[in-house]
């Protein structure tokens, strides 16, 4: 807990401002008002901003966009535009796949370069494909797709060394997981570094490397298809031998928490970010986002499962969640015709239903406590029985509001993020209210960080 209490340390010191929270699975509202759309992502850091590259699975499998998003706190996410979008033929045309785009700069080109895994729309042609770009979010100039060094290439990844050279990370059905090292341009692969033959625990794919000092660390999944399982992680200090047994990094029976690897983020020399994805497989659109803080001392990894958890300014260190106030959906006030609905996952049994529709529904929270005076997540529990997203207008302390998404959720209630400021004092409101005629979700509670 020794990151724990240096966090906490340093939030003393400055003055606690924030509580904005990663919520490991919940519905992610980006600057557009709807769901995050960066599947199979890969971060890029560039001074103080992040930035994410990944799939746009707003039309489900066939390819639409390779999305850009920035972020100064890793929380907030700003969609800032799509590097390639679909065309009307050849490899980026209608009924194509597009998956895990990376992006990585080249010093020498001053170029980025954007690695990315092209196939049809039956996996029949197992390539990888290239574009370059001037800047990080603006337009990509696509080059072309092939199989590296004549082979198939299906899940894949990008490693940039501390010395300048980058390697494709290359998973195929007729041999295994390859290292690759790229040539000095980072457009076309060169020769081979290393390889796990697919055989007995080397069965993997969806590849993923950090390196902390002089270890390297590759992470990968088994080979379950869009089904979670026991992602694994094996180590070496180089990359061309020496490569430990792979072992799985998360709680036995958890797979994964119901994840896979996409990206491994290093925040400093000894710590780093698991970013996954928990792919819905008949409802892609759907699919969330599984982020959690790595425990990493020498060659070991683990990784804990948290609700929500807060990662501090640098990065470097991360807090467990704050202390949670629950506000109930049914003890709220209702505006039209807004009335109690069962719901049996609920906390009570009961929610806050017909929010929006034709008669304007809405239900409003009052009395809300915070202890602070500045930026916070409140994590709204909701159910939606739809197979697409709905919305609302989150209006906090009476100021215009927000468009907030939730994704499909039955059963038990899901998570959605709203990452607003709160006056410290228990007298905050938020409404949530339909979007012109459209129905909103059915709201359980509100959980609100108090300290």
């Amino acid at each position: 807990m020794r990151l724990l209490s240096l966090a906490l340390q340093a939030a003393l010191c400055r003055g606690v401002v924030a509580s904005l929270q990663v919520v490991p699975g919940g519905t992610w509202t980006t600057s557009n008002g709807e769901h995050l759309q960066a599947h199979g992502a890969g971060l890029i850091q560039i001074n103080d901003t992040y930035y994410m590259v990944g799939e746009d699975k707003s039309s489900g499998q066939s390819f639409t966009n390779v999305n850009c998003y920035s972020s100064t706190d890793l929380v907030q996410w700003t969609l800032v535009g799509a590097l390639l979008s679909r065309t009307s033929s050849g490899d980026l045309g209608p009924n194509r796949v597009v998956e895990r785009p990376k992006v990585i700069y080249n010093d020498k080109t001053r170029k980025y370069v954007l690695w990315m895994h092209m196939d049809s729309g039956s996996y029949g042609e197992a390539r990888v494909a290239v574009a370059t770009g001037d800047s990080v979010c603006g337009k990509y100039e696509y080059i072309r797709s092939f199989q590296p060094l004549g082979r198939q290439s299906r899940d894949m990844g990008l490693f940039k060394d501390d010395d300048g050279k980058a390697y494709l990370l290359t998973e195929d059905r007729q041999y295994g997981l390859r290292i690759v090292a790229l040539s000095d341009d980072y457009l076309s692969p060169t020769t081979d570094v290393y390889g796990w033959k697919l055989e007995g625990g080397n069965r993997v794919e969806a590849p993923a490397m950090l390196k902390l000092g002089k270890t390297y660390y590759m992470f990968a999944s088994m080979m379950t298809g869009w089904d979670a399982n026991e992602n694994q992680y094996t180590t070496s200090t180089s990359l061309s031998s020496g490569w430990s047994g792979w072992k799985k990094f998360a709680d036995s029976g958890s797979k994964t928490y119901n994840s896979q690897t996409t990206y491994i983020l290093k925040t400093s020399e000894s710590t780093a970010i698991y970013m996954g994805d928990r792919w819905l497989k008949d409802n892609l659109m759907a699919s969330a986002y599984v982020w959690l803080p790595l425990s990493i001392s020498g060659t070991s990894v683990t990784m804990k499962n948290f609700v929500s958890w807060v990662p501090t300014t640098n990065f470097a260190a991360w807090q467990t969640p704050p202390s949670e106030s629950s506000y109930e959906g049914e003890k709220g006030t209702y505006g039209g015709k807004a009335r109690d609905v069962d719901c049996s996952g609920c906390s009570n049994k009961v929610a806050a239903g017909y929010i929006g529709g034709p008669d304007k529904g809405s239900v409003t929270f009052t009395g809300i406590k915070s202890d602070i005076d500045g930026m916070t997540t409140i994590r709204i529990k909701y159910i939606n029985a739809d197979s697409s997203q709905r919305h609302a207008n989150v209006r906090v302390n009476g100021d215009e509001g927000r468009k907030v998404a939730f994704l499909p959720a039955k059963g038990d209630p899901a998570s959605s993020t709203l990452n607003v400021h709160l006056k410290k004092g228990s007298e905050n409101t938020v409404a949530i209210e339909g979007i012109g005629t459209a129905w909103g979700p059915d709201i359980d509670r509100l959980m609100v960080p108090v300290q």
